[in-house]
Order: C-alpha cells, then sequence, then structure tokens
C-alpha cells in the first residue's frame, strides 16, 4: 500500500504537539519507544522522527513527502520549501538579545559586535536591511551562556516564554521574526501522495477550525431572537428551536474564541440566558 511520509521532530514540545494534532486527526501510529519510524494503523501515513535541522534536506530530497517543523527552521534552511498550511502551535520568535547591564539604542551598536547564534543566514539577511554587519559565530547548542563566557556579545536564538534568556541575565531587543509550526511539503511529491495530502489537510483544517471555536447554546425570548441573530458571527445561519415555554426560543450555534468573551457579554445585554458553552472536536465546513 502507498503510504505518504511525514517527518516531525524526534522529541521535544514539537513533537508532542504534531503527535497530537495527528491523533486529533483520527490518525492512529504504532509507535514504540525510541523508534525513529512508525507507521499509522488506519490511514497510509508513516512517520519518520528526525533533527529538526535535518528535516528540510529531507523535504528537499523527497525522502519524506510532508513535515511538521518550526517555521523559522524553513526560513534558515528551507526557503525553496513550501508551506501549505500554518498550525497555530509551537509558536516562537527568533530574537537578538544582549547582556541585561549593556547600554542598546539600536541595531546599530550590534555592528561588528560578535553574535552567536544557530541561525547564521536569518542574522544575515536581516542585519542586511540596516547596513549592519556583525561578526557571526556560528554555535549548535545552549547559545545563551555565550556572552557569560565571553564568546559573543549578543545573541540570536527562538524565544518562546523568556526565561531562559532571564535566567541567564540576557535582555531581548530585537524580534527579528515570529514563528510557528507549519505543514511542509516536498517539492518532489508524487502524484498519488499529493491526493494522501489533500485527504490530511481536509482533516487538519477540520481540527484547526475546531480549535478556534466554541459551540454555545443560549435561551431567548423569541422578540429578542432578531438582535440576537446580528450579534452572532461565524457559522451562516444560526439553529433556533422552540422552548417548551410559549414565547421562548434556543438558539444554537459557533462563535470563534478569540472574541468569544465579548460576543457572550453582548449577548447577555441583548437579552440571552441560560448560555451552555461546549467545545467542538472537529468542525467540517
Amino acid at each position: 500500500m502507498n503510504r505518504i511520509k511525514i517527518a516531525v521532530q524526534k522529541s521535544g514540545r514539537l513533537n508532542e504537539d504534531s503527535l497530537a494534532i495527528l491523533k486529533d486527526c483520527g490518525i492512529s501510529i504504532d509507535n514504540g519507544k525510541d523508534q525513529l519510524k512508525a507507521q499509522s494503523s488506519n490511514f497510509p501515513l508513516e512517520v519518520l522522527y528526525l533533527r529538526n535541522g535535518d528535516i528540510p534536506q529531507y523535504l528537499r530530497d523527497g525522502v519524506v513527502d510532508i513535515a511538521i517543523i518550526g517555521e523559522n527552521v524553513l526560513i534558515e534552511k528551507g526557503q525553496d520549501i513550501g508551506i501549505v498550511e500554518k498550525l497555530g502551535f509551537s509558536k516562537c520568535r527568533v530574537s537578538i538579545a544582549v547582556p541585561k547591564g549593556k547600554k542598546y539604542n539600536s541595531i546599530k551598536d550590534l555592528d561588528g559586535k560578535r553574535i552567536a547564534t544557530s541561525y547564521p543566514n536569518t542574522v544575515v539577511e536581516y542585519f542586511k536591511k540596516f547596513n549592519v554587519q556583525p561578526d557571526i559565530h556560528l554555535i549548535n547548542g545552549s547559545v545563551e551562556i555565550a556572552p557569560n563566557i565571553g564568546l559573543a556579545d549578543a545573541i540570536c536564538d527562538i524565544v518562546s516564554s523568556g526565561s531562559t534568556l532571564f535566567k541567564n541575565n540576557l535582555k531581548e531587543v530585537e524580534v527579528m521574526l515570529k514563528s510557528e509550526a507549519v505543514l511542509a511539503v516536498s517539492p518532489n511529491i508524487s502524484k498519488e501522495n499529493q491526493l494522501l495530502l489533500d485527504k490530511l489537510q481536509f482533516r487538519i483544517k477540520a481540527v484547526l477550525k475546531a480549535r478556534k471555536s466554541k459551540y454555545i447554546l443560549m435561551n431567548a425570548p423569541n422578540d429578542k431572537i432578531e438582535n440576537i441573530i446580528k450579534i452572532l458571527p461565524g457559522m451562516r445561519s444560526p439553529t433556533v428551536l422552540p422552548l417548551a415555554e410559549k414565547g421562548w426560543s434556543s438558539i444554537h450555534t459557533v462563535i470563534e474564541k478569540d472574541t468569544f468573551w465579548e460576543v457572550i457579554d453582548e449577548l447577555k445585554e441583548n437579552g440571552a440566558e441560560g448560555l451552555l458553552v461546549i467545545p467542538i472536536e472537529k468542525l467540517v465546513l
């Protein structure tokens, strides 16, 4: 049986989030401890567990058809690799940080200064825009220690919460780019596997839409229904069902998490009562 091959990070948070979205897509993976390759038992898919930095080359060579990878890695090592879906998890930023006690006015302060990073291409391209040329020290691993041991004047690295910078007495001074997990595709994917990718992407879109949405039910007097419907965003039209109590109806719809509380407040102000909020597992449009 033909299988589409997907690369995911071997370990870490991105690995966990990648496997979670595949599970939410209904894909069961027969994965044993320390396996570097595993298959799905209910979808024609094979998972390869790889080092994050190696994945762009595997995509380029057609060894894997698709990958869940940080967008920051593609910017550094795989700008020729296509992105078919942004996944909304494992969000971070690639930033410049300097010692807390160091005075910093602008990026010009780093001209000729030593910057430790595992993202040399990203640094060069960013600094070109400001006509600044840093002295790049390529480090694979924990770059945060470099200023403390006198190896560099600043660092460029991924930042999530900023706690690692804080622990190493560093402060973030420039955000070069923002990143999240993406679904990337090999330029050499076959027509057969493109069809499998389309099926997988359909499932992923349903999962992502559900993660961003909530299903709500509310009761309202019939003379308030028209105003309430005007407030409701999202789906084509809410469902309105009569209640046993005369003059009242139940209204069902989907709203997005980002505007959830604002919409709820407005609904209450316009006569909605007994609001019930339910998480959505999948949302197929």
